[in-house]
């Protein structure tokens, strides 16, 4: 098994995660932030465009478009 963390981009249609950090320039953290995704949010991936690029997610009960590198930068891991 693989010791790299699981980013949201990895993440399957339906799948239902809990970010744990979120990596990169501080101009790209202090966005994402602002939109409401912070460590311990939970996040549900609500649809991905043919090519993987962007991803819908569904977070803090709005939905929200990232670009795949972006959801790269983006650590989670599993909601149970």
């Amino acid at each position: 098994m693989s010791d790299a963390p699981q980013t949201l981009a990895d993440v399957p249609v339906g799948g239902n995660v809990t970010v744990t950090a979120l990596r990169g320039d501080s101009t790209f953290t202090q966005r994402v932030r602002e939109m409401g995704v912070l460590p311990g949010t939970k996040i549900t991936v609500i649809r991905m465009a043919p090519l993987g690029d962007p991803i819908e997610i569904e977070v803090r009960h709005y939905k929200l478009s990232l670009r795949k590198v972006e959801a790269e930068s983006i650590e989670v891991v599993p909601t149970s």
